[in-house]
């Protein structure tokens, strides 16, 4: 297998766009969302994209296709909620390692399926660790500063079956993405430490974090340079951010750690801001567009899109990106020096 670390020094590689909005496209209803195996489930289901992976895998392999034949070189696994904490809310908690399994399964075959027509741009897998609906370093009650609504050890403990699953679905990469707080991140890189010591194996991590307003800083209030401090003793493949901004408005954070870390940098902004009924309007040209600043200054290594993206936004990217080299980065991680991947 292609090591991630050759391809990464070899060019700007890119990660796929929106799973929710290709989803979305296809008007699933509740029975969809059920098949036959979950008809007589006793909670409403629509809604659970995950599922989709076990009553609809068609469908989710589709859309990585899409992407695939867009320019992207890593698809990220249909599990953004992919853990006991978030499959909660539908009362699925039993299915968690079958969710992620067959996520990464389906994207892994579709992965090896380009790979295999074209051996010159080897395509990976990436498994999506999502933030969970809980955070452990703010309470949820105004009036309780206290309170928490979940520990570190609870979060470890369900990261811990969801990466295993990932890993044991076929998963290239494990990304943890979208980080509004830190504490919940490093509850899921411990976990994936945990499991990479059990296993005496390696395994490229991403981790991407989001800035969620103007104030630049995360739900938890770090500014980028101080999540990527706070991240920074984990040998990391790279570290970056996604979500919420824009490709535009995102720069000047992309701007604040580039230069101050050896990891690779990643950015997969959304196709601008929503509107008023929370769609997308951002073009695919107005996205690269803006993307393209990102490369004139040297700034990332791996490059897609978030909320709002499509085949077309990638692209468009893609294109953009073929014309610009990466980065100089070296991820610190043994893997790398070693030439192995799990």
């Amino acid at each position: 297998m292609s090591n991630i670390y050759q391809e990464i020094q070899k060019r700007i590689l890119v990660l796929d766009g929106a799973m929710g909005t290709m989803l979305q496209e296809y008007k699933f209803s509740e029975e969809d969302f059920r098949g036959e195996r979950f008809k007589d489930y006793p909670t409403p289901l629509q809604g659970n994209n995950d599922l989709l992976s076990i009553t609809q895998p068609e469908a989710v392999k589709e859309v990585h296709r899409k992407y695939f034949a867009a320019g992207a070189d890593i698809v990220e696994t249909n599990t953004f909620s992919g853990t006991t904490i978030a499959m909660a809310d539908y009362q699925m908690e039993e299915l968690v390692y079958e969710l992620n399994y067959q996520s990464a399964k389906i994207a892994k075959e579709v992965a090896e399926e380009f790979t295999a027509k074209e051996p010159h741009k080897p395509r990976f897998v990436a498994g999506s660790i999502g933030p969970t609906n809980r955070t452990a370093s703010m309470s949820p009650d105004v009036n309780d500063p206290g309170y928490r609504a979940v520990t570190f050890d609870e979060l470890r403990i369900a990261y811990k079956q969801q990466v295993e699953a990932l890993i044991d679905g076929g998963s290239d990469i494990l990304l943890v993405e979208t980080v509004f707080d830190t504490l919940n991140a490093k509850a899921a890189l411990f976990a994936i430490e945990e499991v990479k010591a059990e296993r005496n194996i390696e395994v490229p991590i991403m981790v991407s974090g989001t800035i969620t307003d103007a104030s630049g800083r995360t739900l938890s209030g770090q500014t980028a340079e101080a999540f990527l401090i706070s991240i920074s003793h984990i040998p990391l493949l790279s570290v970056g951010f996604n979500c919420a901004l824009g490709a535009n408005l995102l720069q000047p954070h992309l701007e604040a750690i580039a230069f101050k870390t050896d990891f690779a940098i990643s950015a997969h902004p959304n196709a601008g801001l929503p509107n008023a009924f929370g769609e997308y309007d951002e073009t695919p040209e107005e996205t690269a567009n803006q993307i393209e600043e990102y490369l004139k200054k040297n700034l990332i290594n791996i490059i897609g899109g978030c909320c709002g993206t499509t085949p077309k936004h990638i692209s468009a990217i893609a294109a953009v990106a073929a014309k610009y080299k990466p980065r100089n980065a070296q991820p610190s991680v043994s893997s790398q020096r070693e030439g192995k991947l799990s």
